[in-house]
């Protein structure tokens, strides 16, 4: 068991399969602080004039179980909008039930170091490192169903400008429980140096129009974690990943 910035227990666990489905769902807080939602994202966008409020998933429901020989993390989400979620994030994650349920490529060279963004100053999460990843939106639903999997695929190239053929995604999620944050892990390797990787992206991200990303960092060892600036979610995964 890890332990956040806040001091909170973080759980970490490995599951075999992911399932998690789209439904209606109720969200008191969204329809309770509407105002406040509202002012308070007028406030970002006048810092940040490029952020969008766009259509995100978060999951209101979710359990790991034994399913056949297999540990499956089952899970129920609902669509919002990105400034209510946002909005809810800044407010401290009011209400136990729902959480920020996502999915990211823990990107990792063939020599061990693992390959993670910097955010860009006119985003959301300006400054932050970590995985390159983004909360589900509809572009990752098909039919009833949330594709985690596939998000972590797209997230990556329209991120990074990795294709999915670069990148070998293994078997199997670790889950990091943080809270308001559960964060599905897909291990994905490159046959390349992590320097290397990291380079390669930095130069595919200065070609595109609007990046995301601002700079690559490489973490090989515990030296290299910045508290801080990287979430509690990602320093509890890359200790436990360097421990193993």
């Amino acid at each position: 068991m890890n332990r956040g910035m806040s001091g909170r227990a973080v759980a970490i666990e490995r599951v075999d399969e992911l399932a998690a489905r789209v439904e209606p769902h109720d969200w008191g807080f969204a329809r309770e602080r509407a105002r406040a939602i509202a002012t308070h994202w007028q406030g970002l966008v006048a810092e940040r004039p490029r952020l969008f409020d766009g259509r995100v998933l978060l999951m209101h429901r979710g359990d790991v179980i034994d399913e056949g020989g297999k540990r499956v993390l089952r899970s129920a989400h609902f669509e919002t909008s990105f400034s209510a979620f946002i909005a809810w994030r800044d407010f401290g994650f009011p209400g136990a039930q729902v959480r920020n349920c996502f999915a990211m490529a823990a990107l990792r060279g063939n020599d061990g170091g693992f390959v993670l963004a910097e955010m860009g100053a006119h985003t959301a999460n300006a400054g932050k490192i970590y995985f390159p990843a983004g909360t589900p939106d509809l572009d990752d639903v098909v039919g009833d169903a949330l594709d985690l999997e596939g998000s972590v695929s797209r997230e990556l190239e329209e991120e990074t400008g990795l294709a999915a053929h670069e990148v070998s995604l293994a078997p199997g999620w670790v889950i990091v429980d943080a809270g308001p944050r559960l964060a599905c892990m897909k291990s994905a390797h490159i046959d390349a140096p992590a320097r290397d990787i990291a380079r390669e992206i930095e130069s595919r991200i200065a070609r595109q129009e609007d990046a995301e990303l601002r700079r690559m960092h490489v973490v090989r060892t515990r030296g290299d974690l910045v508290a801080g600036r990287m979430p509690d979610f990602v320093l509890a995964y890359l200790r436990h990943m360097l421990s193993a």
